[in-house]
């Protein structure tokens, strides 16, 4: 859909209007190091991408149109994609509300139809609150499993990455008592796998994958739980059967100060907080998702909407920022 030498389209969604979704795209793009790295396409309602640029972007020139077909990327304005199914009225900064909620979710699923049909090559979603999308009648667990019922539902995976140190979850956005129910060896060498070719995405030729042990102290042999021993092990020697080059399982205390040595390129956790932490408490401000596993390339800023600090312009915008960049960058390299 584009020439070798034009820049990738990115659509960039601007998430619950209600929280600093708006904020952190606007500040964002003010960034001349983000605006040159692609073709910039926003993705809301023009009156909530307004308020934002007069309140916290005033350099942004935009321009507003209601059909890709319209745009033409020009290097003097930012354009929306308006949608026209919100206004600043029904999204009071800080507070849920089903009509935001469900914009929100227009705004994503929009840029999802659009990057099935190659109108664009890339997305990079501001937050959504989850909540406020169920309050609205979408029922949508969040981003990822959206995009994964509008590209036919593949099989996918969250990669956190803050720096160097990355990591992709066995199992994402359930309680933990799910979570256990599910973590088998199927579902840890489909990750694996999924881990690995996201890492090639990524450029890495050969990537190191470190697997996280489940229980306290890797099991102890165990003394403290047995799926070190009768799940994730036989799942790691698999994927090491098949080529991969991963080791495991290790405590989990201790794995991610190894990645972030140097030791290892990805790390694959069991389940959602025992990668969270780690990523967050490593560079919680700079932190960005891949989603792995779908036909099209999806970015997003690693933190939620922030409701106690909407329209108070103090949002820090490095986040959404890089997930912009990347999303550039793996639509470059796909080219």
């Amino acid at each position: 859909m584009r020439l070798m030498n034009e820049q990738p389209v990115v659509a960039i969604t601007i998430g619950d209007a209600c929280g600093i979704g708006p904020e952190v795209v606007l500040k964002a793009l003010a960034h001349e190091d983000v605006r040159a790295a692609c073709r910039p396409l926003l993705i809301g309602a023009m009156p909530i991408v307004k308020l934002s640029r007069d309140q916290f972007a005033q350099s942004l020139k935009l321009r507003r149109i209601t059909d890709i077909a319209q745009a033409d990327y020009a290097a003097d304005a930012l354009e929306c994609l308006d949608l026209q199914n919100l206004v600043p009225g029904d999204a009071p900064r800080g507070h849920l509300s089903p009509k935001a909620g469900k914009a929100a979710a227009e705004f994503a699923i929009k840029a999802g139809e659009l990057a099935m049909q190659r109108k664009v090559d890339a997305i990079a979603t501001a937050p959504l609150n989850k909540e406020a999308m169920r309050m609205g009648g979408v029922h949508y667990i969040g981003h990822t499993e959206l995009y994964q019922a509008i590209a036919g539902n593949p099989p996918v995976a969250t990669m956190l990455i803050s720096g160097t140190l990355r990591v992709v979850h066995v199992i994402q956005h359930m309680s933990l008592l799910e979570s256990l129910k599910h973590i088998n060896q199927d579902s840890v060498l489909h990750t694996i796998h999924t881990t690995h070719d996201g890492m090639r995405q990524l450029g890495f030729a050969q990537p190191r994958l470190g697997v996280c042990g489940l229980n306290p102290h890797n099991g102890e042999g165990g003394l403290l739980g047995n799926e070190e021993i009768e799940v994730i092990a036989p799942a790691v020697r698999a994927a090491q059967a098949q080529g991969i080059q991963v080791e495991g399982p290790f405590a989990a205390d201790s794995i991610f100060f190894r990645a972030v040595r140097g030791e290892y390129d990805c790390i694959v956790a069991m389940f959602h907080d025992q990668g969270h932490i780690a990523i967050k408490t490593y560079g919680f401000d700079r932190s960005i998702t891949v989603t792995l596993g779908l036909p099209f390339i999806r970015t997003s800023a690693d933190h939620g909407t922030a409701f106690d600090i909407a329209g108070k312009g103090i949002a820090n915008e490095t986040s959404m920022a890089e997930a912009i960049k990347l999303a550039a960058q793996l639509a470059s390299n796909l080219s």
